[in-house]
């Protein structure tokens, strides 16, 4: 008999069926013990009303891996409106010492810093298990709806020759004789790709020496990379990423509507287009509705972020900000001026929710760009660039792009009040394990 998953039992009314999971429960009631079965999919109650049944799980504690062949019956007062009767059970994997960490409870109730120690077991939760399920379905989202924008994936390296793009803000690695940097983003490669496919994008690891220890901020997190030629400006890139959260939330609609009940997720509206405020406009709504005069900085703190955030929803009624035109001294080397004001940058962050979850903007594309815009930064040595710049000296369109950080995205879709929930097993400061 093959097995089938928790969530098709309900189709084998009538039929024995065979089953295989974890003893997520037992409830002794009388003389009938009900066990709650849980697998990756789902959890379905197992009726033991006979004691060979009921002795098979002598000793035997929560998380014990079973096989379980028994009869679908219709019970209404049962989960699901579903049970299996007339169980023979074989024990696959005996537990006989109890998990440092309670998963038989709707919500998890410990510290966060338990929950990671043991994450190897918590992650197991059913809330958890949703929560990177949706993570999942927002990597899905995002390579369907680029691959129907005629976009094509590419997987580019990890370990670098040179720290080129935030100086000490990088791991230096051993690599055989000589050091090595993990990256920090995929940049150079994705806009060297332009002048191979035009479209491109990537989902993978980046790694940031920064020494945060915020709930915003981890050491190596997902970004959801994408690089576009022939645009005209920034706002084309901001178009397909309107279509891109878009898509990727309709994906997550359509496919993962048990986790988004699960986790009790709203899923916001996209509007079409998304509002946007230029940056020094930006400031003085800050400094005019807020009192705070940060005119004159190069960037927003967490906390104008958070403002603006609320003045989306209140005037435009949307949860989503592109904010643009950063100063040009708070952008990468490669950014795009604005024409009309050089001070200004060609370049945008969506926020979401009050948090910035995507930056992106409009690339250099012409050789000798590049190598006034290094001098101007104060490169002298051109040597790590070399093999960059050779792209643009023999030709490359207009092009821009933007990253996506998955476990922001899923922070802030969830209104998680830390980063480190949102990410499978994080890296920070202080942690290296699990």
């Amino acid at each position: 008999m093959e097995r089938i998953y928790t969530t098709e039992v309900a189709a084998h009314i009538g039929q024995r069926v065979r089953l295989a999971g974890w003893l997520h429960a037992l409830r002794r009631l009388g003389g009938i013990t009900f066990l709650v079965l849980r697998d990756a999919r789902g959890t379905v109650q197992i009726v033991l009303d006979g004691p060979a049944a009921r002795n098979a799980l002598d000793g035997l504690l929560p998380e014990t891996v079973l096989a379980v062949e028994g009869v679908v019956a219709v019970e209404p007062q049962a989960p699901g409106g579903v049970e299996v009767r007339d169980p023979r059970l074989e024990v696959l994997s005996a537990v006989r010492e109890a998990t440092p960490l309670s998963l038989n409870k709707p919500v998890m109730k410990v510290s966060l810093p338990v929950f990671l120690d043991h994450a190897v077991i918590g992650l197991r939760h059913p809330t958890r298990r949703a929560l990177f399920r949706l993570s999942a379905g927002i990597m899905a989202g995002f390579r369907a709806t680029l691959d129907g924008l005629g976009f094509t994936e590419i997987q580019t390296p990890k370990l670098v020759a040179s720290a080129t793009e935030g100086g000490a803000n990088v791991f230096a690695v051993k690599y055989f004789d000589r050091q090595a940097y993990l990256a920090q983003s995929p940049q150079f490669y994705k806009q060297i790709m332009v002048g191979v496919f035009e479209r491109v994008y990537e989902v993978g690891p980046v790694f940031r020496a920064e020494p945060h220890d915020t709930v915003r901020h981890i050491n190596e997190y997902v970004s959801l990379d994408v690089e576009m030629g022939f645009i005209r400006d920034h706002r084309d890139v901001m178009a397909v990423l309107t279509e891109v959260i878009a898509g990727i939330l309709a994906h997550l609609k359509v496919n993962y509507a048990a986790e988004l009940a699960l986790l009790d997720v709203q899923l916001p509206a996209v509007p079409r287009p998304i509002p946007a405020i230029y940056f020094p406009d930006a400031q003085e709504l800050i400094r005019a509705r807020w009192g705070e005069d940060c005119r004159g900085e190069p960037d927003l703190a967490p906390q104008h972020e958070r403002w603006l955030g609320v003045w989306a929803r209140a005037e435009h009624g949307s949860d989503f900000l592109f904010v643009t035109g950063y100063p040009m001294e708070k952008r990468p080397f490669y950014t795009h001026p604005n024409p009309a004001d050089p001070r200004y940058s060609n370049s945008f962050d969506l926020l979401f929710r009050g948090t910035e979850l995507v930056t992106g903007g409009q690339r250099l594309h012409r050789y000798q760009d590049y190598l006034d815009a290094a001098a101007a930064k104060g490169y002298r040595d051109l040597a790590p660039f070399e093999t960059y710049f050779e792209a643009f000296k023999f030709g490359m369109p207009p092009h821009g792009g933007f990253a996506i950080g998955l476990e922001r995205f899923i922070m802030q879709l969830l209104g998680l009040d830390n980063i480190r929930l949102a990410t499978l097993f994080p890296r920070d400061l202080t942690r290296l394990t699990p």
